[in-house]
Formats: structure tokens, C-alpha cells, sequence
């Protein structure tokens, strides 16, 4: 649904705000072990992330990603998913027609635009902090566990 950019965005930011809670700044090699993403591509999504004001960088020594305390309490999923994927999966087209509507419709319109609505309203009420806290309570994961595991 999410391309895979979105996909670690979404997962690097729960990282991030979930170590910042503990006061923990991170660099881009731990992002990207910890999101299973290789870390070219990650430092391309964590400067689209920092450009869109999400997430916070600083450089050198001690330096790193980190999310603000009260940010990370108002951040909403669905500014992730813009700043990477940008509106089209609320908005658009259910199998990528450039026209779809009311008036013209393809042949999933009605189910498809049930399920924009059910997406958007979970990506806007959902805060990065409850994520980060789910994550941090061990009630989500971030990583497939290993079958060793």
C-alpha cells in the first residue's frame, strides 16, 4: 500500500522517537540495522524526514537523529506518509487510472474509497508517540524476529 520508501520512513521514525524517549540520539547506521534497510536509501528517507521538519538531525560528535518530546506527541502518521509518498494513496485512484470519480468511476471506486477513508482517519489520528510507546512496550515490533529468536 505504503512504497517501500514510506514503509522505513514510518519504521525509522518509531525507531527514532522511541530511543529519543530515552534520551538516546541515533546515527544513520543503527537506523538502518534496525529497520532492515540499506543505509543509502535510508539516509535518502531520513533527509526527506529532516527537510519535512519530523524528524531532527544534528552533526558531529554526539550528534544524530532524534524527535523532540513534544514533537513527537503531535506528529501524525499521515505527515510521514506525505512528506514521502506524498496524498495520492487517500486520494487517488483504487488501480491508478489518472480519472476516477463519483461521475466516472473504475471498477473498485466504492470499495476502494471506503477504505481511503478508514486509511486517512487512521493516519490522522495516529500520533508518532503512540506508536513509539507500543514499540517501547513491547506490544509492537519494528523487526521479523529470526525463527531462532
Amino acid at each position: 500500500m505504503f512504497s517501500k520508501a514510506c514503509e522505513y520512513g514510518i519504521r525509522a521514525s518509531i525507531f527514532i522517537a522511541t530511543k529519543s524517549s530515552q534520551g538516546i540520539r541515533v546515527g544513520i547506521k543503527d537506523v538502518a540495522k534496525e529497520i532492515d534497510s540499506p543505509e543509502p536509501f535510508t539516509a535518502k528517507i531520513m533527509q526527506i524526514l529532516t527537510k519535512s521538519g519530523i524528524i531532527d538531525s544534528s552533526k558531529g560528535v554526539g550528534g544524530g537523529f532524534e524527535v523532540s518530546n513534544d514533537a513527537v506527541k503531535s506528529i501524525k502518521l499521515i505527515q510521514i506518509v506525505d512528506a514521502i509518498d506524498g496524498d495520492n494513496i487517500y486520494k487517488g485512484c483504487g488501480i491508478g487510472l489518472k480519472e476516477c470519480s463519483e461521475i466516472h468511476p473504475c471498477p473498485v471506486h466504492n470499495e476502494f474509497k471506503q477504505i481511503r477513508e478508514l486509511l486517512l482517519a487512521m493516519l490522522t489520528k495516529t500520533t508518532l508517540q503512540e506508536l513509539a510507546l507500543g514499540v517501547k512496550s513491547g506490544d509492537f515490533f519494528l523487526k521479523t524476529l529470526n525463527k531462532s529468536e
